[in-house]
């Protein structure tokens, strides 16, 4: 293919976990066009996702909830001003990873000669696309890695690992072992890390039954409980300290670059359907998820060591259930670390 875009905008609005299972994509982009300059219009969650990655050069931060649902006036003169700023950048090719309706009409307004646009039946204005072959349309029985790889099928990309991954950066490290030490987490007793959080409240399973869950752990496996908090649950601290068993760590206050190396210290997070599963995945750590529905629909993280426990809601999963989750990841990590020394 003679095409050879020098400046690309990539529209990857979404929330944390989206962002993260678009990083193969972006991965696969920057190795297609590798002296082109790439920028990542991203929501606020996932600017620091895009950012400790590296798959991009520049971050435009959008706040797309606010675009949508603020005051009418305000929000059309920051979709004007935004829009101004993208054709400022004189983008020549802009790629539409989630095609929204109004991700499709900043693309088609960006004054980019080549838009390339996920089709989606019935969601999206692809037809504002340009980029020719167009893509598959969306295939909602793939995961959604694939899905935004197809994306990029006419592209003719190389081939790219399917796991997203994050680095580490020394200063966050840095802090994370500083905060530790102050928390007195040693190296006596491996770490069992809970994310009780999930935004919609019935995705968030029962504060409680994550507290038996710690308490069955901590006595049975000798793991020490830390209990992560993100923005919005940082009202639930008192509580949680209150429910836990005494040994239990509370954590909060973490940026995503902290939050990556926290996770990576775990010997397993168990977690609601949530973005930090995906960034515990992306560093190495197994994870045990809790999903209020009976089936897969594509989000679960990727790879073999993790596992995902489906309920017709999230009331029904019960906390056997989980620890026996738990138990069988925890046995593969030491099966797996025993081969390997």
């Amino acid at each position: 293919m003679s095409f050879e875009p020098r400046n690309i905008l990539v529209i990857d609005f979404g929330q944390m976990g989206d962002v993260m299972l678009s990083l193969p994509a972006l991965a696969a982009l920057r190795q297609r066009f590798p002296r082109a300059r790439v920028t990542v219009a991203v929501g606020k969650p996932g600017r620091q996702i895009v950012e400790l990655a590296g798959c991009a050069d520049d971050v435009l931060v959008v706040d797309r909830v606010d675009l949508r649902d603020g005051f009418a006036p305000a929000s059309v003169f920051k979709i004007a001003k935004l829009v101004g700023e993208v054709r400022r950048r004189k983008f020549d090719f802009v790629i539409d990873l989630h095609s929204l309706s109004e991700t499709n009409l900043l693309g088609y307004l960006s004054g980019a000669p080549r838009r390339l646009f996920s089709r989606r039946p019935g969601r999206s204005l692809d037809f504002l696309s340009n980029f020719r072959p167009a893509p598959p349309a969306e295939d909602r029985e793939k995961h959604a890695v694939e899905r935004y790889l197809d994306v990029l099928a006419p592209l003719k990309v190389g081939d790219v690992s399917r796991e997203p991954r994050l680095p580490l950066r020394p200063e966050a490290e840095r802090a994370v072992e500083q905060l530790f030490r102050k928390e007195k987490i040693g190296r006596d007793a491996p770490l069992v890390g809970i994310f009780p959080g999930a935004g919609n409240a019935s995705r968030q399973w029962r504060l409680e039954r994550f507290a038996a869950l710690a308490e069955t752990v901590a006595r049975n496996d000798g793991l020490r409980p830390v209990v992560f908090l993100g923005p919005e649950e940082r009202g639930l601290a008192r509580e949680v300290r209150a429910t836990f068993p005494p040994r239990t760590t509370v954590i909060e206050k973490l940026d995503i670059p902290q939050l990556a190396s926290a996770l990576a210290h775990l010997s397993l997070l168990v977690s609601n359907d949530t973005g930090p599963v995906h960034v515990a995945a992306a560093v190495g750590t197994p994870v045990v998820v809790l999903v209020g529905r009976p089936t897969r629909d594509g989000y679960e993280p990727v790879g073999s060591r993790h596992r995902t426990i489906y309920g017709r809601d999230i009331e029904s999963i019960t906390v056997e259930e989980a620890y026996a989750a738990a138990r069988e990841v925890l046995a593969a990590e030491r099966t797996a670390s025993i081969f390997a020394s």
